[in-house]
């Protein structure tokens, strides 16, 4: 069994205020885009990277396909959209109502320049998928050495 380190807090009145106003401030910005912070940038993205294009895919349940805003400005690729979500449930001995609201924008860097004029997107059961051919000057080519 190993032994965990044990620190006790100053409990003078400038540590006090000082924890205090951390307190504050992780309240207000939770749940806002802050790197370093331990807080995951929503919504969450995966990468993928093939010979002739780049696969994004990303995670916006509750999100319809007109909700989302696509656009490639030279290598940067910009999601943004916003999630409306509101449930009634009107019964004999009760009501229910149940609402959820946000916006979202993620910018992303591309590794290399993608035709934008093939870019194609789908968003089903959640999931945004987003298919971006590269550019002919951006694929690799293959020289034959000449002995």
């Amino acid at each position: 069994m190993a032994l965990v380190p044990f620190t006790k807090r100053n409990r003078n009145s400038l540590t006090t205020l000082h924890n205090e106003m951390d307190d504050l401030f992780d309240s207000f910005f939770r749940g806002l885009d802050r790197p370093f912070a331990g807080y995951r940038a929503w919504p969450a993205i995966d990468v993928a990277e093939d010979e002739n294009s780049i696969i994004v895919r990303a995670e916006v349940p509750g999100c319809n396909a007109e909700d989302i805003d696509i656009s490639v400005h030279g290598n940067i690729l910009t999601i943004s959209g916003e999630k409306k979500f509101s449930e009634e449930k009107k019964e004999k001995d009760y009501y229910h109502m149940e609402s959820s609201y946000g916006s979202f924008r993620r910018e992303l860097t591309l590794p290399t320049d993608v035709d934008q004029t093939k870019i194609d997107a789908t968003c089903k059961n959640g999931v945004l998928s987003i298919n971006l051919p590269k550019a002919a000057q951006a694929k690799a080519v293959k020289v034959k050495v000449k002995g």
